[in-house]
């Protein structure tokens, strides 16, 4: 009983990297309005829907810098859709201190982060960074 337990334990935690969501690394987001990028770490958080924080701030000649967003949520609950689409999340914009309706859509090396508010919409192109 105990050693099928142990198995059963092994199995999943040996599957557990081959079931992680695709969306699931370091980001490099965009430049902002100010020309400051950062990296954001996404994963799955405890509710079982996608999110990640700022890890990492830099300035404009890719300096890192100190910033008060660092550990803040900047994406959170993204529900997966599949085939790397997520919906229903919120994203926060540093630059312009808003939080924003969000998806995202994973293109390859390339994540699609968009938010909207009172349709108006703006979209910026993070990449993975290796």
């Amino acid at each position: 009983m105990h050693k099928s337990a142990f198995i059963m334990g092994l199995v999943a935690l040996l599957a557990a990297p081959a079931l992680a969501d695709p969306a699931h690394g370091l980001w490099k987001t965009a430049p902002d309005d100010n020309g400051n990028f950062g990296h954001v770490q996404i994963q799955t958080c405890s509710n079982g829907k996608i999110c990640g924080g700022l890890v990492a701030a830099f300035d404009g000649n890719a300096q890192q810098i100190e910033s008060p967003n660092i550990g803040r949520a900047i994406v959170w609950d993204m529900e997966p859709q599949g085939d790397g689409n997520y919906r229903n999340g919120r994203v926060y914009a540093p630059d312009r201190d808003r939080t924003y309706n969000s998806r995202m859509d994973l293109r390859a090396s390339q994540l699609g982060v968009s938010g909207c508010v009172l349709g108006i919409c703006r979209e910026s192109l993070w990449t993975r960074v290796n």
